[in-house]
């Protein structure tokens, strides 16, 4: 008579994570029903092998991935010689007792980045731009650049969606160079300006300053700029272009803080609208296609609802911050 198949108890409670955890819990997270004809189950050596593994590396144990996920590790406690056989299913209901998730990544920023008085106040000073009223005579542009755009030419032609059939785009391409464009994100009101160049030297970002001169209105007397800490922006002929431009005032938010840049937001919705099938004929048509869609964007131009959650998170692990 076929046995039933086995059913997984997962004992309650918290989980220690590494070597030493406890193995009256491992033992709980490892057992199975008490059917006596389902009564397999597997040592409480294997979740703790199992968890150890998985706050570790990949690279540091000697296999190339990013990260693990559970049919990675089900291979690796096999190679190991921990079980003779192990399904990925199993791996993700030990790892779930043990609230692991290793194919999950998060962005942080490192202790060794100094987070003193300076990086307090220019956290606060960014904040305080994109949310306090401005004057009538006051604009806040988020400035920066994306980088080395493909035209990628099919070799043959894009196919639009049909019923029952997606839109197909040919595997082959040719390269035709690279474009970087420039633009400017009005915080306010969600205008883009921008502009395409070949490539990204001082003069064409200066080029970009001069444009952004001759189409924000005259009456914007302070023109605040929002931009990282690239060389290129600091550079001595940026540097006595300002000189000449009083109006226009730079700020840099901190190393590590280019989230703050709202620019960024607007490139993301560019790539998943108008990037993601890269398929132009040319550098030309591209540059066209690229300015048409900030055309477009500005007809419905809305700015992003600028929130300061992040920001407390950083400065709530700030001491100054915490001091004060």
């Amino acid at each position: 008579m076929p046995q039933p198949p086995v059913r997984w108890v997962w004992a309650s409670g918290t989980f220690a994570n590494g070597p030493n955890g406890s193995c009256e819990m491992a033992r709980g997270a490892c057992r199975t029903s008490s059917d006596p004809a389902a009564g397999r189950s597997f040592p409480p050596d294997v979740a703790i092998h199992l968890v150890k593994i998985a706050c570790e590396l990949p690279d540091r144990l000697g296999v190339s991935l990013s990260q693990w996920d559970c049919l990675e590790l089900a291979r690796k406690l096999i190679a190991d010689g921990v079980v003779a056989t192990i399904s990925p299913q199993t791996v993700g209901r030990i790892l779930n007792a043990h609230r692991l998730k290793p194919w999950r990544k998060h962005l942080w920023l490192s202790p060794d980045v100094p987070r003193d008085a300076a990086f307090a106040a220019g956290v606060q000073h960014i904040v305080d731009l994109y949310t306090r009223p401005l004057g009538a005579d006051e604009v806040v542009l988020c400035v920066d650049e994306k980088t080395s755009l493909q035209p990628r030419p099919r070799l043959s032609p894009t196919r639009p969606a049909r019923p029952d059939l997606p839109v197909r785009v040919e595997h082959e391409y040719q390269r035709q160079g690279a474009l970087n464009l420039f633009a400017a994100f009005d915080t306010r009101t969600g205008k883009v300006y921008a502009r395409t160049a070949e490539r990204k030297r001082q003069v064409e970002f200066i080029a970009f300053l001069e444009q952004l001169d001759r189409e924000v209105p005259a009456d914007k007397t302070t023109i605040h700029v929002v931009l990282d800490n690239l060389r290129m922006h600091k550079g001595q002929q940026v540097q006595a272009w300002l000189a000449q431009h009083p109006r226009f005032v730079f700020h840099h938010p901190p190393v590590h803080c280019s989230w703050m840049n709202q620019v960024e937001q607007w490139f993301s919705i560019l790539q998943r609208k108008r990037l993601g099938i890269s398929d132009f004929a040319d550098k030309a048509v591209l540059a066209e296609r690229l300015m048409a869609f900030v055309a477009e964007w500005n007809e419905h131009a809305h700015p992003f609802n600028w929130s300061t959650k992040s920001a407390a998170k950083v400065m709530a692990k700030c001491p100054v911050a915490l001091a004060a």
